[in-house]
Order: C-alpha cells, then structure tokens, then sequence
C-alpha cells in the first residue's frame, strides 16, 4: 500500500479467515490525523495484529481506553447480547441499564464502598463530558459568574468550549476567537490560583489530577487539597477532570481518591466503556439540581447499546480489583523503566507513566513500534505508556526488554 492507501492492496481484514479485501483509499478521510504507521486489525488482551498479521503489544491501549485489554469476552460478549435485544431509543423515553450502570458509577466516585450521593449525565466522549461540566457550572453559578479556571498543559477535548479551556495556547490559533470566559494558570501553583479565584465572576476550576497529554505531570502532594480548599472559600466548584486517570488507571478508582478529595463534578470517559464510545459528567446531587428539563441533551448519550458495554466493564474491573492491579504492575513497569539506558526519570502513578529521556521520544516510539511495542511520545522527550490493567509480569517484562534494544541503539 503507498502511504495514502491509493494502490488498494488486499489486506487481511479477517483475523481468522484471512479472506483479502480491498482497502479503500485513506484520501477519503480529513487529514485531522497524522498519516498512520501502520493499521490493525485485530486485538485480543494486550495484543494487536496489524494488516500483515504482525503482533505488537500494546502499551497505550488507544490512549488509556481499552483498559480491560482487546476484545474482552466478557464486555464483548454483553454488546452482542444488547445489540440483539436494544440498542437504542432517544432519552424521550427510559431504559433499564441507565440508573443501574449511574449508581455503580456513583458508588465508585465514593471510593467503591457507599453512594457519593450524586447524579450522572451520559455522553459519548470526554470532550462531551466536560462540555456538560461547563455548562453546568454556569447554570449553578448564575448571571455574571461564567469565568472557568483551568491550567496551563492542561487538555479537556476540541469542542470550542473545551479547547478554550485546554491551557494549550499552541492549540488555539487557528480557532479563534474562541468562546470567552476562560482563564489559564499554571499546573501545581496554589499561588497563581488563589490570584485567579475571583468569587464574582468564577463559577468553576476544572483541573486534572495528573495532566495525561500535558506529559504525565504529577502535581505536588497537597496541590489537590489545595484546590479543594480555595473553591470552598471562593464558594466556586471544583471540577475534576478524570476523562484519563479514572476507573483504576492510577491504583485509585478516580485519581482524586489519592488525596481524599471530596470534588463537586467529575467529568469521565476512556475506560469507561474499553473501546466503545461513552462517557458521563458526574454532580453532587445539590449541584446537578441546577440542570432542569432542556438544559442539556444528548441523542446518543445513555443508549443501551453502550451501557451494556460500561455495565460488563465495570463488573470486571470490579471483580478483578484493577486499582490494586495496577499498583502492584506499575511498580514493577516503573522500576523497569528507571533502569533503561537513556531514561532520565519515570513518573506518573499506577499504570499511567510517563518516561523522560535523554534522547528524542519520537524516534523511541518510532523504534519501538518497528519492534512490535506501542508507546506514545506525549512530549519531545517523553514517552507515555497506559497497557491494559490486566497486563501480565511476562508482558511487562516483553515491552521492557524491547525497549532496552531500542534505547541501547540511540544512546
């Protein structure tokens, strides 16, 4: 295949079978995206196959999504059953999975053991969760307090909403003007926030617990706490962003449990449903009470066909105690990754690292995936791993020696 997919060369697009088909040619598609690599397939646990039938592991999971692994039986399994029985009928009328799938979700928000005492709107993405988050901080709030207080690296999705809030100045050009009522200060400085928290006109701060795509940041240990405290004195909300961290990624069910926060939205995707799109915006109950009919909508959000798909995931991660999973391999992937030629030092929690190298992380990923191994160079020179939380020792050990070869050939 040339590198737009013009010559149309059969792939294999039957993992079993092997039947060829006919690519089409990538020019249908807008150029939104870098021109990939190479396309998969197929995707069982932690393995992918790609068009030739090649095995690389996985270790971003489609950016911190299919947290469970490819093709998860369990969660597979349960979309085929709902898609026979009701996959969708428009939020005019009710259906049996949404209040189950918002009270487990709820309970997790409580640290997995009580009702937090919240409510949930669902949506189709992280960006739609924030969206709603938004929205509802200025529906609580009122007339002339509109103002929302992210960070600087921050990223919160490409809605113009949510870009104005994503604290990537570099992102924003070719946008404007974007819609107003957003300020910027950095990440881990309760300084800079307490100048920025003016109660007249600051309905909201919408942080991250780890800043994911601003390179696996880890703010200092009382920055969260920090947080809390100014919103409560500002009498201002404070919303949290775990569209990346949630559902066990940090060894925590959300990142902000790690300090004991008690926050007034929590905003959530990713993980939430391993791979199908979904996502949810979570309220304490006082404050979700500020939405009324026709506030806020979604035809897609809350459709059983994708709660079936949340249902099954979180039964899983439930069972399996994927916090507590990815302690424990996290450990054993960061002490892994500190002992690499050329790597500077590792942070990050549970199973979303990040290593900082000496030389360029593109060329890194380049090397690793030529080597079967996925990573992502969140950063010139950073590379950022999130593999399944199912991941094995011998997996683990696997990624790490490939990217020992890799390393020990640009150091």
């Amino acid at each position: 295949m040339t590198a737009d997919g013009e010559q149309g060369r059969p792939v294999t697009a039957d993992g079993e079978q092997g039947r060829p088909v006919t690519a089409p040619a990538r020019r249908v598609l807008m150029r939104t995206y870098a021109e990939p690599p190479v396309t998969f397939v197929r995707g069982e646990g932690t393995q992918l196959f790609d068009t030739e039938g090649r095995r690389y592991l996985d270790f971003i999971t489609g950016l911190a999504v299919v947290s469970l692994g490819h093709a998860h039986p369990v969660v597979a399994e349960a979309i085929a059953r709902q898609a026979r029985t009701l996959s969708h009928v428009s939020n005019l009328y009710g259906n049996e999975l949404a209040p189950e799938v918002a009270a487990t979700i709820d309970r997790l928000i409580g640290g997995g053991t009580h009702p937090a005492g919240g409510q949930i709107f669902f949506t189709n993405s992280g960006a739609e969760a924030n969206e709603c988050a938004l929205k509802l901080a200025r529906r609580w709030a009122g007339p002339g307090r509109h103002v929302v207080v992210s960070t600087l690296g921050s990223f919160h999705g490409r809605t113009l909403a949510t870009l104005a809030a994503t604290g990537q100045p570099e992102k924003h050009g070719p946008f404007e003007p974007l819609p107003e009522g957003f300020v910027h200060v950095p990440y881990d400085d309760l300084p800079a926030l307490d100048e920025a928290l003016d109660p007249s006109t600051v309905a909201a701060v919408l942080v991250e617990p780890i800043q994911g795509e601003g390179g696996v940041v880890v703010p200092s240990s009382d920055y969260l706490s920090g947080v809390r405290d100014l919103c409560t004195e500002r009498g201002v909300l404070l919303m949290v962003d775990e569209v990346q961290t949630g559902f066990g990624r940090t060894g925590r069910w959300f990142g902000f449990q790690a300090q004991g926060l008690e926050p007034d939205v929590v905003t959530m995707a990713k993980a939430l449903g391993n791979g199908m799109p979904v996502g949810a915006c979570w309220a304490r109950a006082e404050v979700a009470a500020a939405f009324g009919p026709g506030d806020h909508g979604s035809t897609f959000g809350g459709q059983p066909l994708a709660l079936a798909a949340v249902r099954a995931t979180l039964e899983v991660m439930e069972r399996e105690d994927v916090p507590a999973r990815a302690l424990r391999a996290g450990s054993r992937l960061a002490a892994g990754l500190a002992g690499l030629p050329g790597v500077l030092s590792v942070r990050g929690q549970g199973l979303l690292l990040a290593a900082v190298l000496s030389v360029p992380a593109s060329q890194v990923a380049a090397g690793a995936l030529a080597a079967g191994l996925v990573v992502n160079p969140v950063r010139p020179d950073t590379i950022r791993l999130a593999p399944p939380l199912l991941v094995s020792d011998a997996e683990i050990d696997e990624a790490l020696a490939v990217l020992a070869g890799v390393l020990g050939g640009l150091v």
